[in-house]
C-alpha cells in the first residue's frame, strides 16, 4: 500500500480486491489525467470496485475505473468511465503482460492515493480465490475476532 509517510493521503481503495483474489505481487504507477480528473478525485469521488488493468500495444491501461466529473467543471468535463494510461517502466509491463497471459493472472488496482503532489495507483498481480479459499479467509478472521475479544474479557 502506500507509504506512511505525512505527505500520503489514500483517496480510494478496493477492498473487494482483497477478498475476490490471492495478491501475488504489487506494484506503484502513476496515472496520466486531466485536469478535471485531478480535482474529481481529490474530491475522493473515485470507484475502483470492478477495475481492472489492460495491456495493449506495448502499454498499461486502466479500464473501469469510475472518476465523477468535477462538479465545477465546464463543457470540457471527462468522461468517467474513461481508459486511463498508466505510467510504468516498460521492462514492468512486458514482465506483467507476460505473467497475465501466461499463467491466466489478472492485474487489478488496490488503492488510488496521494503522494506529495502526485496521484499514484497501487495495483497487484493477481490470481482469483476459490469459493472455499474465501470461506477459509472468513473463518480465520472470525477466530482472530474471537480471539481479541478473549483477550479484552480477561483483562478485566
Amino acid at each position: 500500500m502506500a507509504k506512511k509517510d505525512p505527505k500520503t493521503r489514500v483517496l480510494a481503495t478496493n477492498r473487494r480486491a482483497r477478498h475476490e483474489y490471492h495478491i501475488l505481487e504489487t506494484l506503484e504507477a502513476g496515472l496520466v489525467l486531466s485536469g478535471t480528473e485531478v480535482k474529481g478525485i481529490r474530491t475522493g469521488t473515485v470507484q475502483l470496485r470492478d477495475s481492472f488493468v489492460e495491456f495493449r500495444d506495448g502499454e498499461a491501461w486502466l479500464i473501469a475505473t469510475h472518476i465523477s466529473p468535477y462538479s465545477h467543471g465546464n463543457r470540457e468535463n471527462h468522461l468517467p468511465e474513461r481508459p486511463r494510461k498508466l505510467l510504468l517502466r516498460q521492462r514492468e509491463i512486458d514482465r506483467l503482460a507476460g505473467k497475465v497471459q501466461a499463467k491466466g493472472l489478472t492485474v487489478v488496482p488496490l488503492s488510488l492515493y496521494l503522494d506529495g503532489a502526485w496521484i499514484k495507483i497501487e495495483i497487484a498481480l493477481v490470481q482469483g480465490k476459490k469459493l472455499h479459499d474465501k470461506r477459509q479467509a472468513e473463518r480465520e478472521r472470525e477466530q482472530e475476532r474471537e480471539a481479541r475479544e478473549a483477550i479484552k474479557q480477561q483483562r478485566y
